[in-house]
């Protein structure tokens, strides 16, 4: 097999490079809920889907869907108290010792690491909402308060429906399944596309994977969750862990999704490559594509809880999955595709600003047209934006960043701001 990463296929890693990562957002757990239609679906079996037919399956019988109407539409627009920042982010400049008695003490407070009667419906919601006659599944995480998804995060699902109309998002998020959130997705509802808010019930995610004994490690105060939010640390493991019971796409908030991704299967991006030899570096785990019950997902959610540690910046995210796939990656049934950096990643973190910039002169209007030749016609499928560096940026009238949005929008609103 080719090791090259051009060839799309498995290549193996040969240097280390520092990642910069697309950080996860500052996470809320306090809206309040509408209590109607409050199911209990604890015995409910969990039911696959296809990657490829995009259907559920029960292995063992036909699903036994619980019939609800539509939880959001119920919930009152009035959205309460004003929703309050991440009790998971820790102290600066404590000990270990400190944080962990820290921790403790607000343990209490951590919703999102117990279930209730609102998250005990999330298997149910997701089996109702992926029969859907999906063409293909994506999902994103919101941990982050949702006053705070702005105008990125609508773009990113804007032309996610662009290039996959007849796709289904949903957004594993507590503040968007709310009254708050409902308005903010109002516009794409109303046109038809297939989205969905619900709150996850971690509890239930992680039963019967690696992610079990540490969520109880978590919960019982005794592994130090480090100085990183832990909501960060939560992402990285969701995101694995919805793939391999759920199959399908995972896709962080700040991507432009160019090109129709259905002909991806088992993928993971690349965001570096070594220039003479044209094998990977490091991978990135912002965009992930893979079947049900992928054996390398359960390898990926084994590493996070054997090697966790909470004080490194991309160890449980970027570094883990690149660590475990240059382990096993090429492991006979796997079947695993590496995409180049173009695939994803075709713009580095610290070259991102460019794109946002108005062409002054003849010279940068030719590297506009160039550079969006090169996104819109070659092996391009998303455009990652590097959050943490661009959020701040406008969006210049004539810059790429608003050719392509203009180009990749079906909603297409208010492309000129202060900043995405």
């Amino acid at each position: 097999m080719s090791q090259k990463v051009f060839d799309y296929n498995l290549f193996i890693r040969t240097a280390k490079s520092p990642v910069f990562s697309t950080l996860s957002f500052v996470a809320i757990f306090f809206l309040l809920y509408s209590s109607d239609t409050i199911v209990s679906i604890a015995n409910l079996p969990m039911h696959a889907v296809d990657l490829k037919s995009h259907k559920t399956v029960d292995h063992l019988r036909e699903p036994t869907l619980i019939t609800t109407t539509n939880i959001q539409e119920q919930i009152t627009i009035d959205e309460g108290p004003d929703e309050v920042y991440d009790p998971l982010i820790p102290p600066n400049n404590v000990t270990k010792q400190e944080r962990l008695v820290w921790f403790r003490r607000k343990l209490p407070e951590l919703e999102i690491l117990r279930s209730n009667n609102l998250t005990q419906l999330f298997h149910s919601r997701v089996l109702q909402f992926l029969n859907n006659g999906c063409s293909i599944q994506f999902y994103m995480i919101w941990f982050s308060p949702a006053k705070s998804f702005g105008k990125r995060e609508f773009f990113a699902m804007d032309s996610l429906f662009k290039a996959h109309p007849q796709g289904c998002l949903m957004i594993l998020s507590k503040s968007m399944d709310s009254g708050r959130g409902y308005r903010i997705l109002k516009q794409l509802l109303d046109g038809g596309f297939k989205i969905l808010a619900v709150t996850p019930d971690f509890p239930f995610l992680v039963k019967n994977t690696p992610g079990e004994v540490w969520l109880e490690e978590i919960k019982s105060g005794k592994k130090d969750p480090g100085y990183i939010p832990l909501s960060q640390n939560l992402a990285n493991l969701i995101r694995l862990i919805v793939l391999y019971k759920y199959g399908g796409v995972y896709l962080d908030t700040d991507f432009i999704t160019l090109k129709d991704l259905s002909g991806l299967r088992n993928a993971i991006g690349a965001q570096s490559v070594d220039l003479q030899s044209k094998n990977w570096t490091i991978l990135n785990n912002a965009a992930m594509i893979f079947d049900i019950n992928h054996p390398i997902l359960l390898d990926y959610i084994s590493e996070f809880a054997a090697t966790f540690i909470g004080n490194k910046w991309g160890h449980n995210g970027p570094y883990l999955v690149s660590r475990v796939t240059e382990k096993v990656g090429s492991t006979p049934g796997y079947n695993l595709t590496i995409v180049p950096p173009e695939a994803f990643y075709p713009v580095d973190w610290n070259k991102i600003r460019r794109l946002f910039r108005k062409p002054q002169k003849e010279s940068e209007s030719r590297w506009v047209e160039s550079m969006l030749n090169e996104l819109n016609q070659e092996e391009t499928y998303a455009l990652h934006l590097w959050n943490k560096r661009s959020r701040e940026l406008a969006i210049e009238e004539g810059s790429v960043m608003a050719r392509l949005i203009s180009e990749h929008c079906v909603i297409c609103q208010d492309i000129y701001s202060t900043s995405l």
